[in-house]
């Protein structure tokens, strides 16, 4: 398991829904995790990242400010910012209804 070296801050957490800041420089990861809920991702800076799945394939990805995108709960993988400059994302998980 890889160690998160990204910051991240929970700034709400109630039964129903959890948005949680993350902030990377180059290089930083969130480590493995797996998603319990399904998620929404909002960029907050244009970036580029790569997704490392345990066995270790690596999928680049570009984000863009303000574009948004969801994945289903279950997902296991670490996120690094494979950029040159900071990196900032809100993730929303959905818990429940």
């Amino acid at each position: 398991m890889t160690t998160t070296t990204a910051h991240a801050s929970v700034q709400h957490d109630d039964e129903r829904t959890r948005v949680t800041r993350w902030d990377f420089q180059p290089g930083e990861s969130t480590g493995r995790h797996v998603h319990e809920y399904d998620y929404v991702v909002v960029p907050l800076t244009d970036g580029r990242t790569d997704v490392v799945t345990p066995d270790g394939t690596v999928t680049p990805s570009l984000l863009r400010a303000g574009e948004s995108y969801a994945r289903p709960a279950g997902g296991e993988h670490e996120v690094v910012n494979a950029g040159t400059a900071p990196l900032a994302f809100v993730e929303i998980e959905v818990k429940g209804r």
